[in-house]
């Protein structure tokens, strides 16, 4: 007897199913697209969906399909050189409330969608992108740091009315200057009480406060930043500018861009689909702050806006709501800052416990809070502003010239009414959605990079660079699948015609896992899909002559096949759990293209294990199962066995 549990067939029969029902996404592919999305103040509806109609018909440009998903519009064309027109005319059209970018979109079909079936996205080497090394300036890092804190004691010294000299900033540290023995004491009590104080409880302060060279006339107190305070900050500005770089990506509407931290202080941004250097540079070098302002309440907005006429002491800006005639609706606000972004330690959305209604908490620095709550102090039941600045890099050719100049944009993105006094903690409501809040909080904490960021190195993959490597690449997967079935096959016989459909559906179910991974396919992927299809081939080897040898022992057919199974399933396994540490090890020390290769063959090593071993036992059991035989075909002849 040969048993093999009905339970198995179901098992085999339900994966491989499942494993081509999930590969078959590969079989659709991407299509050239236009992706629009808002900016703030401005909504993907339907009614931009008829204006884009409306551009696209006046152009007399072909498109496939224009369809809204959430809070973006994608517009289909048939090919690249449509795309790109159109992408340029629709840019033109819509102005700087909508960001248009150029993107990749999926027809695979709805159905399979609905069930997580999707395409597995393209690597930058395959469908073509921009890269940049980005280095973040630790030493400007540094020295915002000081400035920060020499602020904050010059401020808290003035408040204590102790006399000081100077406060400056040196390689030494932090050196004040006083006039006398009794005040330089008096202002280390005063730093350790107002601006020495630790983030966490338990953690030591910032600052190391000791006597300086004194004279007769001065007398010098160095306030050094600690080492682990220096750690901790380079790890806050490293994942602040991370988070500050997936805020600006979004802009681009890239599908699936790579965002992450290299080393100490580099990271990498990987961009597929993007061929504007120009445009990701300038929106990934941006500048942007926040400032909290009083709303001047006693100057009508809309006369101002008509007239032009604003008090000296004020400004007039415009909000992110629209009025009737679908304008912004301007605001007038005080020119003094209150509050400014450096000033912001964090922020975090959340709903407010009293009315359920969506709202912000915000965290000031010591300075910020001391000015928080003198401006609240004597103004509640008054409405306060955020303001949101960017500075954008614009180069221009004049007179054949290249002109770089900066394109500034401010806008109220909140407004509200002081409630009660409060100085470092405080909330901001009255915003109209949660999703509101999230996106306030996250311009808060990342609206402008925590230290300076320069690209050390850029490369571009043109598409049809990319188009290039994904028909190599499929000629690589398909050749060696080609030459491993046709040996296998005349060595083997019967049982290497079972081991190529084993290998056929281990490349079904490896495209299929990770698909559903969402993995990102390369060119290192696609070669350790390669290998694992050369390896996979292994274990039906081991298998085959395994039995081979049974049935030289003189075992019956049966009794081989399942003496080669239960012998064999220790090398194989012995073999593959070795595969597998090595893959581990490339994806724990690896990084980008190294951690693809990784996860591609620990993949193809699982899958391989799968359907060498238990889908070739099922078919070879389908076969030969209640059969008088004599021999199997199994290579070097019929081989024949004890009846």
């Amino acid at each position: 007897m040969n048993d093999f549990p009905k339970w198995k067939y179901a098992l085999v029969a339900v994966v491989v199913l499942l494993g081509i029902l999930y590969a078959l996404p590969i079989l659709f592919p991407q299509q050239p697209a236009v992706q629009i999305s808002a900016n703030r103040g401005a909504t993907v509806d339907a009614a931009l969906k008829e204006k884009v109609l409306g551009i696209l018909q006046t152009k007399k440009m072909d498109f496939k399909d224009v369809e809204i998903n959430g809070d973006r519009m994608l517009v289909r064309f048939a090919n690249t050189d449509v795309q790109l027109a159109a992408s340029d005319v629709i840019k033109a059209e819509l102005g700087d409330q909508y960001v248009v970018a150029l993107n990749l979109a999926s027809t695979v079909p709805g159905w399979l969608r609905a069930i997580g079936a999707n395409r597995m996205p393209l690597g930058l080497d395959l469908q073509g992108g921009v890269h940049f090394l980005m280095e973040i300036d630790q030493q400007a890092a540094l020295n915002k740091m000081q400035q920060r804190y020499v602020d904050d004691i010059r401020t808290s010294l003035r408040e204590a009315k102790v006399r000081y000299e100077s406060v400056n900033a040196s390689a030494q540290g932090i050196v004040l200057v006083l006039r006398s023995d009794a005040d330089r004491t008096q202002a280390g009590k005063v730093i350790d009480k107002e601006v020495n104080q630790p983030e966490k409880l338990g953690e030591q302060p910032p600052l190391e406060i000791t006597d300086g060279v004194s004279t007769a006339n001065s007398f010098a107190l160095v306030a050094k930043i600690r080492e682990a305070a220096l750690v901790a900050q380079s790890k806050q500005i490293v994942q602040s500018n991370l988070t500050t770089f997936r805020n600006r990506v979004n802009q681009l509407g890239v599908a699936e861009p790579l965002i992450q931290q290299q080393g100490a202080n580099r990271i990498v941004v990987e961009l597929p689909g993007v061929q504007d250097t120009a445009e990701a540079k300038k929106i990934l070098g941006a500048a942007a702050t926040l400032e909290y302002h009083a709303v001047d309440e006693g100057t009508n907005p809309v006369d101002a806006a008509k007239s032009g006429s604003v008090p000296p002491e004020s400004r007039l800006y415009y909000t992110q709501r629209l009025g009737p005639d679908g304008k912004p609706m301007p605001i007038v606000l005080k020119k003094k800052i209150i509050v400014g972004g450096d000033e912001v330690i964090d922020a975090t959305a959340m709903l407010d416990q009293q009315t359920g209604t969506p709202s912000v908490s915000v965290t000031l620095n010591a300075v910020g809070g001391k000015r928080m709550l003198d401006f609240t102090t004597n103004n509640v039941g008054h409405r306060m502003a955020v303001v949101y600045i960017e500075s954008t890099p614009v180069t221009r050719i004049v007179d054949g010239k290249e002109v770089r100049s900066n394109k500034v944009t401010e806008q109220v993105i909140n407004d509200a009414t002081v409630q009660g006094v409060f100085s470092k903690r405080f909330q901001t409501t009255g915003l109209e959605s949660m999703k509101t809040a999230s996106e306030l909080s996250l311009l808060l904490r990342a609206g402008s990079l925590a230290a300076p960021a320069d690209i050390v190195e850029e490369r571009v993959i043109g598409p049809s660079l990319g188009q290039d490597n994904i028909q190599k690449g499929e000629r690589a997967v398909m050749l060696g699948l080609a030459l491993v079935l046709i040996c296998a096959a005349l060595y083997y016989h019967v049982f290497g015609l079972i081991a190529d459909i084993a290998l056929v559906l281990n490349l079904i179910m490896l495209i299929a896992v990770l698909s559903l991974m969402q993995a990102t396919l390369t060119m290192p992927g696609i070669a350790g899909i390669v290998l694992t299809l050369g390896m996979a081939i292994d274990a039906n080897v081991l298998i085959c002559e395994r039995i081979r040898e049974e049935l030289r022992n003189g075992l019956t057919p049966l009794a081989s096949i399942r003496a080669g199974y239960e012998k064999a399933w220790a090398t194989i396994l012995d073999a593959n759990v070795t595969h597998l540490l090595a893959a581990f090890g490339l994806f724990a020390f690896g990084s980008g293209p190294i951690k693809g290769f990784a996860v591609t063959l620990a993949v193809g090593i699982l899958t391989s294990m799968f359907t060498s071993v238990t889908v070739t036992h099922a078919l070879v059991n389908l076969i030969y199962h209640g059969r008088k035989l004599k021999g199997l075909a199994v290579g070097g002849g019929h081989a024949r066995g004890a009846h």
